[in-house]
């Protein structure tokens, strides 16, 4: 099969032909129609994320089962499906709950075994990972799902708990940052973004946002509208933004971190003293499970919210090494997809 693989943080990326990976005994063969190219893929082959080389990327990705395990019980082969970025043994106590995204033991298509920039990709245990994908949502729309837009979705739905009326507060109109405006819209919020780019902003207002602030707005939100949001994302992974959005947020609000944070950054202090007083929460988010997919899915299909209006371009397989490199300019808008076969 062929497959794109790198074999060094930084190194080319080459287009080769691979030998096809096994099938594991609780997983399927998917064979891949589409794969998006994300930021967390650059960070991988820059060596920011070690992951075990030779690396296949790709961790975005949707297609056909062409080959079930022995122990697989809910997929027969044919079926069109998409993938969460990351998987759950779907044994632990963690799985057993539902919250395969944050399983110990996870794995994750293109960091922890080669990925779907390539022809066939392995996922492992299928019955608690792969889902079926609806006739109205095609292969590319699926695609552009499995990293920004279900992690934006959980971060809205799930861990901000957005109600409509709600003041919605996103920091950076990136892929994840626009995909929770989208959702946040959809859930009748009130979404105000802050991005330093004035093209991401204006690109945030088209996809409906209230306001789009650059950060000296933002500065004086923080003075005017002290104590006025419910919810605040941060959708970049800027640790100094804790501190100034601790201000504008309501008692009883909600800080959620999707943006991730490398190094020291991870270590950021917390300013506890009003997440005491105001009952401020912080809360991580991380992905989505696999058994959350559906109700996504619904609303896509409802029209009522619009992921494939995210994707800037469509290549081929054997632009994808530009591609990936590309994301060196951090000025970047659109998601690109890459479909193959």
């Amino acid at each position: 099969m062929r497959a794109l693989l790198y074999d060094a943080p930084g190194s080319r990326p080459r287009l080769l032909e691979v030998a096809r990976p096994a099938c594991p005994p609780d997983g399927v063969l998917i064979r891949v129609a589409a794969t998006g190219v994300c930021r967390s893929d650059w960070h991988a082959w820059m060596g920011h994320d070690p992951v075990p080389l030779p690396m296949v990327p790709g961790h975005e990705f949707a297609g056909t089962i062409v080959t079930v395990g022995e122990s697989v019980r809910l997929w027969q082969g044919g079926e069109r499906v998409t993938v969460p970025f990351a998987c759950g043994c779907g044994r632990c106590r963690t799985c057993e709950r539902g919250q395969t995204h944050i399983c110990p033991d996870q794995t994750q298509p293109g960091f922890t075994h080669w990925g779907s920039f390539a022809e066939i990709v392995a996922v492992r245990a299928a019955d608690a990972n792969v889902v079926a994908l609806p006739d109205e949502i095609d292969f590319v729309t699926a695609a552009s799902l499995g990293c920004r837009f279900a992690t934006a979705y959980r971060a809205v739905t799930t861990q901000g708990r957005v109600r409509p009326g709600d003041t919605l507060l996103i920091h950076g109109a990136g892929g994840v940052g626009l995909s929770a405006v989208q959702v946040g819209r959809a859930l009748d919020a009130r979404v105000t973004v802050v991005d330093p780019s004035p093209a991401a902003r204006a690109r945030a207002i088209e996809l409906g946002a209230d306001r789009a602030l650059h950060l000296d707005e933002f500065a004086l939100l923080r003075r005017t509208e002290a104590r006025s949001v419910d919810v605040v994302i941060d959708a970049i992974g800027a640790p100094d933004l804790l501190e100034p959005s601790t201000d504008v947020l309501a008692p009883g609000g909600r800080y959620v971190q999707v943006g991730l944070l490398f190094g020291a950054a991870a270590r950021t202090p917390t300013p506890m003293g009003p997440f005491i007083g105001r009952e401020l929460e912080l809360l991580g988010s991380h992905g989505m499970p696999a058994h959350d997919y559906p109700a996504m899915l619904d609303l896509i299909g409802s029209g009522r919210v619009r992921p494939q209006d995210l994707i800037g371009r469509v290549i081929e397989l054997d632009e994808a090494s530009e591609a990936l490199i590309g994301l060196d300019d951090t000025t970047t808008t659109g998601m690109t997809v890459v479909t193959i076969g």
